[in-house]
């Protein structure tokens, strides 16, 4: 089976986003009805040559947009093996795997009702990363475990 998508002028591909949460990339990205200004295009579950995939992945591509780095931070809590291709002129301008650092400030939010983070404090979300597969954290005022991290993103 052969999957053809059309390639794009200038834009960003998100490569290798775990199978199952390009959706999710989108939420990231801000792409909703209303603000769609170029070229999108989602590949859900298509096969993967890679060995840490289990053999699947999703795509994200998007025309005339580069991530800023607060993004690809997000990106990267909800699919840590992904890889962002800059395209400039139809051509590979920069490509680099997205990092999750070991811990992570003011990207997601507690899901502690009772954290101090949720309490109107000028406090940010504090979180140490326990696990980068699949993504678990953990907050440093409450110590909730968060693994659900799409359903919290700031």
């Amino acid at each position: 089976m052969e999957i053809k998508v059309a390639p794009i002028r200038n834009g960003t591909v998100i490569d290798h986003i775990t199978a199952g949460q390009a959706l999710n990339v989108l939420k990231i990205l801000g792409v909703n009805e209303y603000n769609i200004d170029s070229t999108i295009s989602v590949l859900i579950r298509v096969p993967s040559k890679k060995e840490d995939t289990g053999g699947w992945k999703d795509v994200v591509k998007v025309e005339d947009r580069e991530l800023d780095p607060m993004t690809v931070d997000k990106i990267a809590l909800i699919a840590p093996n992904a890889t962002i291709v800059i395209i400039r002129d139809y051509m590979v301008a920069e490509k680099k795997k997205v990092n999750l650092s070991k811990a992570v400030s003011g990207l997601v939010r507690c899901n502690n009702p009772n954290c101090i983070t949720n309490k109107n404090e000028p406090i940010s979300p504090e979180f140490d990363v326990i696990s980068k597969e699949p993504p678990t954290l953990r907050c440093r005022y409450c110590d909730r475990t968060l693994s659900k991290i799409s359903d919290n993103l700031i």
